[in-house]
């Protein structure tokens, strides 16, 4: 079970970098930055396919979009400089305590 979870890390970190991906395409356009988001594209949903092996379809792809949507977030600050403001943050606050959560009621 935790092979599937890790799994699962991995396809959130994708995730992040495809969405992340797509941002930097506006500013960067051309055909490798295209290739490397459909790459990881192609990476992401077999991950996100490998970890419902394990773990119920609802309960990986909640965690997989929740905690998705909140890497992008705070990154996209980070490497973008995207504004964040205090609600937003709580907000995102709610989304990780409900992930973990999902996990602890999930096992």
């Amino acid at each position: 079970m935790v092979g599937y979870w890790l799994i699962l890390a991995v396809a959130v970190v994708t995730e992040i970098l495809w969405a992340l991906s797509l941002k930097y395409i506006q500013q960067h356009p051309g055909p490798w930055p295209v290739a490397d988001s459909l790459g990881l594209t192609l990476v992401n949903m077999a991950l996100l396919s490998l970890a419902m092996r394990g773990i119920p379809a609802g309960v990986a792809y909640a965690v997989w979009t929740g905690l998705g949507a909140v890497g992008v977030a705070i990154c996209g600050a980070l490497f973008f400089g995207d504004q964040l403001n205090g609600g937003q943050m709580g907000a995102m606050a709610v989304v990780i305590a409900g992930v973990v959560g999902i996990k602890l009621a999930t096992g």
